[in-house]
């Protein structure tokens, strides 16, 4: 075997010759480019910017809250009510392994969830934002 670099023999982007224009797998020319960037700050304080914002606090927020409440709650039920989590429910499946495995559920329901508000909701309204900052260009 010669003395070549073993990255110059699997052909690696590094190695002379191979000069590809990427950044993590992703080719450069598939990065989308404008000659002017929007003006942001105008559209942060357009009225339709505004209400997403405000659309997006009255989902997240509660959302965030209920799931700390019910995590802290089944944290501290854990450690301060360990007799209560004990109680047997159906042979050997007590309230913590069912609180505990509610955690899992709550987190994929909240995805769902979020997922479901933000392709109906969210994105209709970025999209006309996008527009509208593209039109004003």
């Amino acid at each position: 075997m010669s003395n070549a670099p073993q990255s110059a023999l699997r052909g690696s982007p590094r190695a002379p010759g191979n000069q590809r224009a990427e950044f993590g797998g992703i080719e450069k020319s598939a990065v989308r480019t404008t000659a002017e960037r929007p003006d942001f700050t105008t559209i942060q304080h357009s009225p339709e910017f505004r209400a997403l914002r405000s659309r997006l606090k009255w989902f997240v927020f509660p959302a965030t809250a209920f799931f700390l409440i019910w995590y802290v709650g089944y944290v501290i039920a854990a450690a301060y009510f360990p007799e209560f989590m004990a109680k047997q429910v159906w042979g050997e499946v007590n309230i913590g392994l069912l609180m505990g495995l509610g955690q899992f559920a709550t987190t994929l329901a909240l995805t769902s969830l979020y997922v479901r508000f933000a392709r109906r909701t969210v994105d209709p309204r970025v999209d006309r934002i996008r527009e509208q900052a593209g039109e004003d260009d």
